[in-house]
């Protein structure tokens, strides 16, 4: 040390904090998958033996809630009971759809120094039947939403559409069946719209859900009925108005020619 400058010795100090920041930023970060009901070790990336004892605190999140599960040495409710802890990582004895999401190990040892590294964990649940919604009757040149719902499986599944029991593709011009129907698809949502409906887009329609977990699953099916307007319907009720304020005009009418309105006192 003796034979460095002072350019020498700044030197050195600027690479030891630049090395301290590095190892205090560093964060680790990697998804787990398991299935329902089955234990799990969720590691804890960011321990690193020390002379002495770390504070580790474990944090579960999940959308815009953040829940401290472990600190001062102990799991909070509900997960007593449910896990065991080490120092590099927490154990599930079992795990339920409810513990998705995103597990943050924070360890801070006597210098100061934090380390944090997180799991996104997944677990995994097969889909239940879908629910579709299908308008049953829709005038052509209209425009028709159908969507399907599933809330159970995880990852999310997504959804594909039949109509008559053949896959609708995401672009119907490139197919024979369903290249006079004008339509979109949202895989993730669900959501299938029909703009405009024409007469080819009858049909008895149901959705499919499926995440890659069980058995894809199917909703019921539902006919979709693409009908004209119904012009002599319109002309027969305009016919029918007419005709019952012309009754009425004239009831009015005969009543004052006959003296039924004039005031007696």
């Amino acid at each position: 040390m003796a034979g460095l400058g002072k350019w020498g010795r700044w030197h050195l100090l600027l690479l030891s904090a630049a090395s301290w920041s590095l190892i205090s930023a560093q964060m680790s970060s990697k998804t787990i998958q398991v299935p329902e009901n089955e234990g799990v070790e969720i590691p804890c990336d960011a321990y690193v033996s020390q002379t002495g004892p770390p504070r580790v605190e474990w944090k579960f999140e999940k959308g815009s809630s953040t829940v401290l599960f472990y600190y001062d040495a102990k799991f909070t409710d509900p997960y007593k009971g449910r896990c065991q802890y080490t120092p590099t990582g927490i154990r599930f004895n079992s795990v339920t759809r409810k513990d998705t999401g995103k597990y943050i190990c924070e360890v801070l040892v006597g210098s100061g120094q934090l380390s944090k590294s997180e799991i996104d964990l997944i677990v995994q649940v097969p889909p239940s039947t879908p629910v579709a919604k299908v308008p049953t009757a829709v005038t052509i040149g209209n425009k028709a939403v159908l969507t399907c719902m599933e809330t159970d499986g995880s990852p999310p599944p997504t959804f594909e559409w039949y109509r008559n029991n053949i896959l609708m593709p995401s672009n119907p011009k490139l197919s024979p069946n369903f290249k006079n129907s004008s339509y979109t698809i949202d895989p993730k949502t669900g959501v299938l719209t029909i703009e405009p409906v024409t007469s080819f887009d009858t049909g008895d329609y149901y959705c499919e859900a499926k995440n890659g977990i069980g058995a894809a699953q199917k909703s019921e099916a539902i006919h979709l009925e693409a009908t004209e307007v119904n012009v002599g319907g319109i002309v027969a009720a305009v016919v029918v108005l007419v005709i019952v304020l012309a009754l009425i005009a004239f009831g009015v009418w005969f009543a004052y020619s006959r003296g039924y309105f004039n005031s007696k006192y």
